[in-house]
């Protein structure tokens, strides 16, 4: 059943749940969202009668949905680290497998005053919330996007990180030449141009996803001019893709790092590479 079959005179909010061909916590999101409320008001009044104007606003948010967009961008939203981060279509819908780069980032250095850069930061999730798990730390967040900058403004602004500057350029021509970091993390582009999952993730900003050729070049850009912008026995820390660890510990290898250590996700997918540049 379709929710515009339900009668806009006596629709209520579990007869357009009910009506909704989609799994009941992501319909009651978008209705929540219609409405305003939060969604524990619709689990404990299902019997609340829904404005007209809020049944299309539902119902056209459900097309959306089952057209394959994310709900992130439907919602406006999505959940990271545990804190809600405002997302459009300019940036990527924050995953899960992410979280993992900031937990490995967080572990790479044990300075209560490191100086850190995110390269290709989107909607800001990463860099906020290394700033603010590390209060001291001073982020750098860049973009090659002046909309997801936009966008990750606003999520400083929200979380009222003052000590994360965002820098526009396309990744270390962002920063000053000479300038130095005890961490760089980064999740750049990685898949390839060809992949057939690109379909699946068409909503989202493709010089996000997608690097030339089989996906490594990003990569082996910022593996290699890293060596310029970290401090001796500093760190990089990368996301890539599930295939790429080998190729990835093979870029670090070619190069003075050490401590090469690629990390499984909770799928058992290598996931995440970090680095240690030596002592020059």
């Amino acid at each position: 059943m379709h929710p515009q079959a339900t009668d806009p005179s006596t629709a209520q909010v579990g007869a357009l749940l009910a009506a909704c061909n989609l799994p009941l916590a992501e319909s009651r999101a978008i209705l929540a969202h219609a409405l305003g409320v939060a969604r524990e008001r619709l689990i404990a009044h299902p019997g609340d009668r829904v404005a007209p104007s809020a049944i299309d606003s539902f119902v056209a948010s459900v097309k959306r949905r089952q057209g394959g967009e994310p709900l992130g961008y439907l919602l406006g939203e999505k959940e990271f680290y545990g804190r809600a981060f405002v997302v459009s279509r300019a940036v990527l819908i924050p995953r899960p497998e992410t979280e993992l780069l900031v937990q490995r980032a967080l572990a790479c250095t044990a300075n209560d005053e490191a100086a850190v850069l995110e390269l290709g930061t989107g909607s800001g999730c990463v860099a906020i919330t290394l700033a603010l798990e590390r209060p001291n730390w001073q982020l750098t967040a860049t973009d090659v996007s002046a909309v997801a900058l936009e966008v990750a403004q606003i999520n400083a602004d929200r979380w009222q990180t003052t000590h994360v500057a965002l820098r526009a350029g396309s990744w270390f021509n962002a920063v000053p030449h000479d300038a130095r970091f005890d961490l760089i993390v980064s999740n750049p582009p990685y898949v390839a141009e060809d992949d057939p999952h690109l379909h699946a993730l068409r909503f989202e900003p493709s010089v996000a996803l997608a690097s030339d050729g089989d996906g490594m070049s990003a990569l082996q850009t910022i593996i290699e001019s890293a060596l310029a912008h970290l401090v001796p026995n500093g760190h990089l820390a990368l996301e890539h893709g599930y295939q790429q660890g080998r190729a990835v510990r093979n870029l670090f290898g070619a190069r003075q790092w050490h401590e090469v250590h690629t990390v499984r996700d909770l799928a058992g997918l290598e996931r995440i590479t970090t680095a240690r540049l030596g002592c020059v």
